[in-house]
């Protein structure tokens, strides 16, 4: 990695946790995939957009519904339960 996409990351990072107020550092607890038969829905303010069969690292289980996620392009967001499948 470059200095320059290293600190790129950084301040995606830094950025996530101050719009999630998620305090610590972020690990990733697992990896799912989105269901290959879900519909495509674009993302909102804090929801990430969600492709076909995708998969995407979990950063915090936060309750029954939905999942704080991160992308391949290290955007984070929500997302529902109901779409994901273990892997």
């Amino acid at each position: 990695m470059t200095l320059k996409t290293c600190k790129k990351e950084e301040k995606m990072d830094r950025e996530f946790q101050k719009k999630f107020k998620f305090e610590g550092s972020i690990n990733v607890l697992t990896q799912m995939m989105v269901d290959p038969a879900a519909t495509e829905k674009r993302g909102g303010p804090k929801n990430l957009p969600l492709r076909r069969g995708e998969i995407l690292d979990v950063i915090q289980f936060t309750n029954q519904k939905q999942i704080l996620c991160r992308n391949s392009q290290r955007r984070y967001g929500y997302v529902p339960r109901a779409v994901m499948l273990p892997l």
